[in-house]
């Protein structure tokens, strides 16, 4: 058994049961659309280093029960079980990765191949998940660099990340300058003093200040320009699931601080080079056995109810088990779910606010395996604006091995379509045929190609960061201490959101319950926790007075 892991990037231990085997990369990828991941890490960011204790648990190792096999259940699974917690990892579903999850289906050619999710950026940013994918890829080579981040609008304008420096102030600037949303007289009508908070987030402080009023409100404030509303912000707060009116501000600014205004990592990023299981989960899952981990996939849990004599009991369909301790992993309506099942976990208020929850609306994936490929020049990635509910596509055999192999084999190619924050009760057959149009609209070459076969995946479980809700937000620890929940949706008190929320929540959660064990848990990184920029700091506090 190997120490554990003082630092995110980590090491990897031999797993005890043989990974499944990585594809070789696909000849008919291109390699100029890809390259090797940056390894990364502003020389601002922060360590947040846990408390000094033991390297591993002693004597009888106590016995923790992971709830939910996401991205924050396998973090939280990692920092317990390197440092010699029994954990056993409950997962509703019968794979691991949660909303990054992966299921073969049988195309009508009867091949197989992988529906997930869809797209997911690995932005560089993503310290703390992208050291627990180290603990199975230690080189992250199962990651590919995209070379950009375009933006279209239906108008006519775009936008890229690729040509502007990564190091703020200067970033802001040339995107300023470059972007075709950004004219002179524009920019002279912004209201600098509303836009100085951009420049000064700190959390939980930017909660304060901005949590009161929407991401829109924000914008309408500082008077952006109407083009920089669709083309950049819009696109960067739908990456929430919701339209900007519905956003608090507050997640808006943290989200500009992360990728933009705070961090010199850029807005570039990497995505797996084959599908999520095959990438990610399972190499995970093997290093998760190696360790001990006893992973019960297929096995929602019902409730969580602490014992007669501590502990707690887990009921998991069939099976009962007794824990020293728990965390809660879970979206949001599977927490409030077992949180209802469990009237004797936590405090009245903790209960009320978890009740109080809520997700985003509905989303759409829509994956089509076409009679012929996108025009070779084509971006592997673009993120859309003003396309009647078109969010962004992706040309998955520029980067995907799997779907790759599938173009090379039937001169073909893979072409997947994001439709978020969608109307509720709307009729799901016609979004998805108006998908389809547009995306024939958007690129013309394939107006006449046929629909070889399609996917349809239609999820509400996105957490919804609403005006005003931050209070209801569950903190990683409880009322009761040997209780922690972890997910995107949890308050950390740190710069992070989405993925990296979600590992960092996990890794979090699985600290503070070996402080209780006496033993040091994971080093954790963050970006910058504040603006970059003294003198801009200085005028954002000025302004708030």
């Amino acid at each position: 058994m190997t120490a554990p892991h003082d630092d995110a990037p980590g090491a990897a231990h031999r797993p005890r049961r043989a990974p499944a085997p990585h594809p070789a990369p696909a000849p008919a990828a291109p390699r100029r659309a890809t390259g090797a991941p940056r390894r990364g890490r502003d020389r601002r960011a922060r360590m947040v280093a846990p408390l000094p204790g033991l390297p591993r648990v002693t004597g009888e190792p106590p016995r923790a029960a992971v709830v939910g096999g996401g991205i924050a259940g396998l973090a939280a699974a990692t920092g317990l079980a390197e440092r010699g917690v029994r954990v056993t990892l409950y997962e509703r579903e019968q794979q691991l990765g949660g909303r990054l999850a992966g299921r073969p289906v049988t195309l009508s050619d009867g091949s197989t191949a992988t529906m997930s999710r869809g797209f997911h950026a690995f932005f560089r940013q993503y310290y703390n998940l992208r050291g627990l994918l180290r603990r199975a890829d230690p080189g992250l080579d199962r990651l590919r660099a995209l070379p950009d981040y375009p933006l279209w609008h239906s108008g006519g304008l775009r936008d890229s990340f690729a040509r502007i420096p990564r190091t703020p102030p200067w970033n802001a600037l040339a995107f300023a300058a470059l972007s075709p949303s950004f004219r002179a007289a524009d920019l002279a009508g912004m209201d600098a003093r509303a836009a100085l908070p951009l420049f000064d987030v700190r959390v939980p402080d930017v909660y304060r200040r901005l949590d009161g009023f929407s991401a829109l409100d924000l914008l309408e404030r500082i008077r952006f320009p109407e083009a920089a509303h669709h083309l950049a912000f819009e696109v960067f707060s739908r990456s929430f699931f919701v339209h900007p009116r519905t956003l608090s501000a507050a997640e808006l600014a943290l989200m500009f601080h992360i990728y933009f205004l705070g961090s010199s990592e850029g807005l570039l990023f990497d995505v797996p080079d084959e599908p999520f299981p095959q990438a990610l989960w399972e190499p995970l899952g093997d290093y998760l056995a190696g360790h001990g981990v006893q992973l019960l996939e297929g096995r929602p849990v019902d409730s969580v109810e602490p014992g007669p004599h501590g502990g707690f009991t887990v009921t998991a369909a069939d099976r009962t088990d007794h824990h020293d301790a728990v965390v809660l992993a879970l979206d949001t309506a599977g927490l409030r779910r077992v949180v209802a099942r469990s009237p004797r976990l936590g405090d009245r208020a903790w209960r009320t606010r978890i009740s109080r929850l809520r997700t985003a609306p509905p989303f759409l994936v829509s994956r089509y395996w076409l009679d012929r490929p996108v025009d070779r020049h084509r971006p592997g990635f673009l993120a859309t604006s003003g396309y009647d509910g078109l969010d962004n596509v992706s040309v998955l055999e520029r980067w995907e091995g799997e779907a790759a192999r599938w173009a090379s084999r039937t001169g073909g190619g893979v072409v997947e379509l994001h439709a978020y924050a969608t109307a509720p009760g709307i009729h799901r057959p016609a979004v998805q045929e108006g998908m389809l149009t547009r995306l024939r609209s958007l690129y013309p070459e394939i107006r006449d190609a046929l629909v070889l076969d399609e996917r349809h995946e239609w999820r509400a479980d996105c957490p919804h960061f609403p005006v005003g809700g931050y209070e209801d937000r569950p903190t990683v620890r409880t009322p009761d201490p040997a209780v922690m929940v972890a997910g995107d949706l949890v308050r950390t008190g740190l710069p992070v959101a989405l993925m990296e929320r979600a590992a960092t929540s996990g890794f979090l959660a699985a600290n503070a319950l070996l402080e209780r064990w006496g033993v040091r848990g994971q080093t954790l990184w963050t970006v910058p926790p504040r603006g970059r920029s003294a003198p801009l700091r200085a005028l954002a506090r000025l302004a708030a007075d």
